[in-house]
């Protein structure tokens, strides 16, 4: 047989009018700072992986974990950018012709975007 501890949670009790309530707390949440890319993975997990949105949303952690995506996801799509523009020769002497400049940074951006998508919010 296994040695187990036993764990006693004591509940304590308020008297309101005739009745006795438990005394319940709600742990603080995090704030929730996430955005496009948080919200993406939302709703990817209620759609998808409804097992792991129920785990996270019953251990309080579903807003951290999407805090977490969105700023993965943002700084992953910033650093892709950045080498993809330097790869192909996106320069700020490109700026002069401003529609290239907007087509070609339009391009890396969709480009990438997929990719952090299928990186990070599909993961």
């Amino acid at each position: 047989m296994e040695n187990r501890k036993e764990r006693k949670m004591e509940i304590t009790y308020s008297k309101y009018g005739d009745y006795y309530l438990p005394d319940l707390a709600i742990l603080e949440e995090e704030s929730a700072t996430y955005g496009r890319f948080g919200r993406m993975r939302l709703k990817y997990l209620k759609e998808h992986h409804r097992a792991t949105y129920i785990n996270l949303k019953t251990s309080g952690q579903l807003t951290h974990h999407l805090n977490e995506i969105d700023h993965e996801a943002n700084e992953m799509l910033r650093l892709l950018i950045e080498q993809m523009a330097q790869a192909q020769g996106v320069t700020e002497q490109l700026k002069e012709d401003q529609m290239a400049w907007v087509g070609a940074m339009n391009n890396i951006r969709s480009a990438e975007e997929e990719v952090v998508m299928q990186d990070v919010i599909f993961a």
